[in-house]
């Protein structure tokens, strides 16, 4: 029996788009947002146990605005998302929620309580008291060229906030980017 070569094509497409179409449902829930992450590297299946417990370590240490109460889920209302350029990492995320406050304060209040050993990347002076911000970020890092560290994304919630931190800790075999000359990599938490 002989086979076309467009139907053989055919198939070939169609395995790859029905590859590519789950890999991309599984990628984010029905909220839209990813998924958790769990201390695994992400380019292998393999722990990394330095970079977990870095990442559990910073994790831990996080400093959080007076009444933070941490909330187990994504309580969603999150615009945006650090990409950590390099891989593989391990990442975590926790989330709060602060009652009676602003983005602002809480953006500043982040900013001045750096969390455990690391440096702010997104300094600059206090964010002014403004009722249409609703969401900012606060990025640290343990250096000025790292892309590790904790990104905080503070949200508008009614009359609360909400806080994620979104943690990551590079791998022993991490590799970055490659870069056309004269250019850098933005700073954890600058977009």
């Amino acid at each position: 029996m002989q086979r076309s070569p467009l139907l053989v094509v055919g198939v070939i497409a169609i395995a790859i788009l029905t590859g590519c179409s789950a890999s991309a449902g599984d990628s984010a829930d029905a909220g839209g947002s990813p998924p958790s992450h769990t201390p695994t590297s992400a380019a292998t299946e393999s722990v990394d146990s330095a970079a977990e417990d870095q990442a559990r370590a910073w994790l831990d240490a996080t400093t959080l605005p007076p009444g933070a109460v941490t909330v187990e889920t994504n309580p969603g209302g999150f615009h945006s998302y650090q990409g950590w350029p390099c891989q593989p990492v391990v990442q975590l995320e926790g989330f709060w929620s602060v009652p009676d406050t602003t983005v602002a304060s809480a953006v500043n209040w982040l900013k001045a309580n750096p969390t455990a050993d690391l440096i702010g990347t997104t300094g600059g002076p206090p964010m002014p008291e403004n009722p249409d911000i609703d969401e900012a970020t606060v990025g640290y890092s343990p250096a000025d060229d790292s892309q590790q560290g904790v990104v905080y994304t503070v949200s508008k919630a009614g009359d609360d906030v909400v806080i994620r931190a979104e943690v990551a800790a590079l791998t022993a075999d991490a590799t970055c980017p490659s870069l056309p000359p004269g250019t850098t990599l933005g700073k954890p938490g600058q977009g």
